[in-house]
């Protein structure tokens, strides 16, 4: 028979895991149409390459931008919005975000909310934790200021300066509809992995979107062990 505190763990991980939120890793849909993304927190040589090959194959995606990356390159900014992509936020000074206070979350969102529109007009509205790095408060908080909170099931692991061939297998083998893609914009192989990543999407009769667009509309909730979003169509049932 298990003890009172051998239970009392049990309850509280059980009530704990009730109460958890989760960001958005991936959408339910039966189209195939996924979502592409790119994290921009330091260095912008290889962005215009990625802009050129995403113009190419006339793809628009979303970009995730840090503030202080912005503040650094208002204009790479600016061409962004201009080539059609959506810009998302990334916070203002890439902290862990699951870890710093709600005061400081607001912060951190609404400043670079700010800078976003300034640069670009766009009225921002996906955000991505640096890191991937979240709490409760943080998506209470960010949903609070209008946003939904984006992580990823395909990570394209570019930062790690794998190979393009290395990337495009990851990516082309995990890939599914309803998936959201991470890249890095300043990854060493990441535009000739785009292109090739792009040119089988292509062929396997994939459409890609910007984050925003593959989203649900309407009510939905986060399924809790597998980040997808789905509609809420009756209460879905708990463990």
């Amino acid at each position: 028979m298990a003890s009172n505190s051998e239970f009392f763990k049990r309850a509280v991980f059980v009530f704990a895991g009730r109460d958890r939120l989760v960001p958005i890793y991936r959408v339910q849909t039966d189209e195939k149409k996924i979502a592409i993304s790119f994290d921009a927190a330091w260095g912008s040589d290889k962005t215009p390459k990625l802009l050129e090959i995403l113009r190419k194959y006339n793809v628009k995606t979303t970009f995730f931008l840090v503030k202080m990356w912005m503040d650094k390159y208002p204009d790479m900014t600016k061409l962004i919005a201009k080539e059609g992509h959506e810009i998302g936020n990334h916070s203002a000074t890439h902290p862990r975000m699951g870890s710093i206070s709600k005061q400081r979350i607001i912060e951190e969102i609404r400043s670079t909310h700010e800078k976003i529109k300034e640069l670009t007009g766009q009225e921002c509205k996906v955000f991505r934790p640096p890191f991937g790095d979240y709490s409760n408060t943080l998506i209470e908080t960010a949903k609070e200021l209008g946003y939904y909170v984006i992580q990823w099931d395909v990570d394209s692991l570019d930062w790690k300066d794998l190979s393009a061939s290395a990337i495009y297998s990851r990516v082309i083998k995990q890939v599914k509809p309803g998936s959201i893609v991470l890249f890095h914009n300043n990854g060493k192989n990441t535009p000739e992995a785009v292109e090739l990543i792009l040119e089988e999407l292509k062929k396997r009769g994939y459409k890609i979107v910007p984050v925003s667009e593959l989203l649900l509309k309407g009510d939905y909730y986060v399924d809790r062990n597998t980040g997808e979003m789905r509609k809420k169509q009756t209460e879905p049932l708990t463990e």
